[in-house]
């Protein structure tokens, strides 16, 4: 199996256990680069580089050039949506912050913008439900339209802590989106909290027998992104999935991989998403050698 670039999300030392104090994103660079990663997956939210802060090509090219000159790679951009919910807000009001985020995207030379749905998985009227899943899909495909007109595609990660969390509503959303340049960003650990768990999904749970990898198999040709990380079956504060170490959870990472190689040995770079977990400071630098040894026994 080819050898992937390994690259490790910033808000891994912005969010939970580092809320009140988070990593510059300078210390986060440098343990990154001592680390022995291969590049970053950008937090877009403060304190790590923001739209509004690195609001001109200068800056970001200044940026760009300090992140290549530790010999990082960038693998994506994970901004913050968090005012501008695409299922409850107008379609202008969305598009106007891809926009802001396109601009920062095309001038650090990031290829991958990451998105979800910010709203909750409440339990919804049919109407509701209708009204916002149409509203969605409409503004999804737009986004599709202007990031495919800036080179950058669109991933959704969907979680169990965000509305549309059930695996045929994942592919539901992906079929009405129905464009090239917006797909599913698949992470290993909300995979198995929504195929295996069935975690926060409203009425009966929607368990697939083949846990994870029935569910990748699900969005064949609908995965634009990937992110690893062990699951230990349970949610963070009752939110969202633990993102467990490698190897302190339920995931057969060797097999999950040897079935799914055609889907995943494509992509460039796989990311570490260690959020959420106190212990990344420790555990990341050995996530390296734990996947290399995995990829090294996929023929």
């Amino acid at each position: 199996m080819k050898m992937p670039n390994f690259s490790i999300g910033s808000w891994a030392f912005s969010f939970g256990p580092f809320e009140n104090a988070p990593w510059s994103f300078d210390k986060f660079l440098q343990f990154t680069a001592e680390a022995g990663y291969d590049g970053i997956e950008i937090n877009g939210f403060h304190p790590h580089p923001h739209p509004d802060i690195y609001n001109t090509e200068l800056k970001c090219k200044d940026l760009k050039k300090y992140i290549s000159g530790l010999g990082l790679g960038i693998s994506g951009y994970a901004p913050d949506f968090r005012d501008v919910p695409p299922a409850e807000v107008t379609k202008a009001a969305f598009l106007n912050e891809v926009d802001k985020c396109l601009r920062f995207c095309n001038h650090m030379e990031i290829d991958i913008l990451r998105v979800d749905t910010i709203s909750p998985p409440d339990e919804l009227s049919d109407e509701v439900y209708k009204r916002r899943f149409e509203n969605l899909s409409e503004s999804w495909h737009a986004a599709g339209k202007i990031c495919q007109d800036a080179g950058v595609k669109m991933v959704w990660e969907f979680e169990p802590g965000f509305w549309l969390n059930k695996p045929s509503e994942v592919k539901a959303i992906l079929e009405a989106v129905n464009h090239s340049h917006f797909k599913a960003l698949f992470d290993t650990s909300h995979a198995y909290m929504g195929a295996v768990i069935g975690a926060r999904h409203n009425g009966e749970k929607e368990i697939l027998t083949g846990g994870i990898t029935e569910y990748a198999r699900l969005l064949e040709g609908q995965i634009g992104h990937f992110h690893l990380i062990d699951s230990d079956g349970t949610l963070h504060n009752d939110e969202t999935s633990t993102h467990a170490p490698f190897g302190e959870g339920f995931i057969d990472f060797q097999s999950f991989l040897t079935a799914t190689k055609d889907l995943f040995e494509p992509f460039d770079w796989w990311c570490f998403d260690f959020c959420f977990c106190p212990t990344t400071e420790t555990d990341a630098p050995k996530a390296i050698d734990f996947v290399k040894n995995i990829v090294n026994k996929i023929s």
